[in-house]
């Protein structure tokens, strides 16, 4: 997604970095009324957009093809995915696991601007990354609901001392934007704050590739969403008319990134049109009937682990298989899909503060597995992008 600050149109400074090593501060750009660039942050590995589907297409794609090859199928596949030992570098100082079969995912999305990335989201290439879109996945524990919580990146927040995944420490820091957790220690420390923000324990982390996002929506044969307004950002690369557009790869990681084209040129107006595609994604996963064709699945499985980087505990087919097995009865329609609950920060136009009262109650309704009060979005700042893109 892109990299810039929330509005977007007054600031400059936010962090970067890469998913290991420790983050150089980087810029940001004008929103609302100006079109400027995305930036870079660092890393070696880019890891960018939507995650919630992806054990899914692998599960699916070792099942259906089967036969003599599987063997080969699963190790190939076993053979693609990345992991990271998060549980090891927090140790036990954590929230504790909930005894009531309900889970909680943090999915990050982080992108790169090297190589042909650059091509897809514009930006300048430094071969860094950063993580600029994070969304709290709750199952619920009968397996046929979640709630999914996006996290704006320019979140004002006290960071707490993290380790990252190389072991090196890095000190807390007060008043810092939510993305800096990752820009300074990677997952495990972008981890560390979520859990130290909501007091819920994470039980997965995924993070998902830029290009892979744009083979995996082509492999699909694309997402349908509808438009109420033109939306044009030659920053993201978009350009729509109000209507319904069957979007490919390259359509659907603009509408994910774009930010200058809709609402008030807020990270949190793109937030809204990430949710709708979050949505209109997971009902087209639904109607493909990709287990009648082995070899388009195959793509599709092979795609995704390539695209995906997980926690030690997703981080085999098997594990994500099983983990498949818990989603595949969530429906669109079962999908609660909010942003954390916030108001604009007078002290700077460019950042967002925690609604503590609010945002408590969402936290407490995901600890005790209860639905999230509809009350608690009211009057809450959104980005003024609500229902522009109508995806399910």
């Amino acid at each position: 997604m892109s990299g810039e600050s929330t509005p977007g149109h007054r600031g400059k400074d936010h962090p970067g970095k890469g998913r290991r090593g420790k983050g150089h501060p980087g810029k940001d750009h004008p929103g609302k009324g100006r079109r400027g660039k995305d930036h870079p942050g660092k890393g070696h590995r880019g890891k960018g957009r939507r995650g919630l589907k992806v054990a899914a297409w692998t599960a699916a794609g070792v099942v259906a093809l089967g036969g003599t090859g599987a063997g080969y199928v699963y190790v190939k596949l076993n053979g693609n995915i990345e992991s990271l030992d998060i549980d090891r570098v927090l140790g036990t100082d954590r929230p504790e696991k909930a005894g009531d079969g309900s889970e909680n995912v943090l999915v990050l999305g982080s992108d790169t601007r090297s190589g042909g990335n650059r091509e897809l989201g514009g930006g300048t290439d430094d071969g860094s990354a950063r993580s600029d879109t994070a969304m709290i996945v709750h199952v619920h524990g009968g397996r046929t609901r979640a709630s999914v919580v996006s996290v704006p990146r320019d979140t004002v927040v006290d960071r707490p001392e993290c380790t990252d995944t190389d072991g090196g420490t890095h000190p807390a820091a007060r008043g810092v934007m939510f993305n800096s957790a990752y820009a300074t220690g990677g997952a495990a420390c972008a981890v560390k704050t979520v859990e130290s923000i909501t007091d819920l324990r994470m039980d997965h982390y995924l993070e998902v590739d830029f290009t892979g996002f744009r083979k995996i929506v082509d492999e699909l044969g694309g997402v349908e969403v509808t438009t109420r307004e033109h939306i044009e950002d030659p920053d993201s690369h978009l350009d729509l008319k109000a209507g319904t557009h069957r979007l490919d790869g390259e359509q659907a990681l603009g509408l994910v990134r774009t930010r200058h084209g809709v609402g008030d040129g807020s990270d949190l107006g793109r937030i809204r049109l990430q949710q709708a595609f979050v949505k209109a994604l997971a009902r087209q996963v639904g109607e493909i009937g990709v287990l009648t064709g082995p070899k388009k699945l195959y793509d599709l499985a092979d795609t995704a682990t390539r695209t995906v980087t997980t926690d030690s505990g997703l981080g085999s087919v098997n594990a994500l298989m099983s983990f498949a097995a818990g989603l595949k009865d969530i429906t669109p329609a079962g999908l609660r899909m909010i942003t954390m609950p916030v108001t604009y920060d007078p002290a700077n136009g460019n950042r967002v503060l925690i609604e503590k009262t609010k945002a408590q109650q969402v936290w407490d309704a995901l600890k005790n597995d209860q639905p999230i009060p509809a009350t608690v979005t009211g009057e809450t700042a959104t980005g003024e992008a609500k229902g522009l893109v109508r995806g399910f």
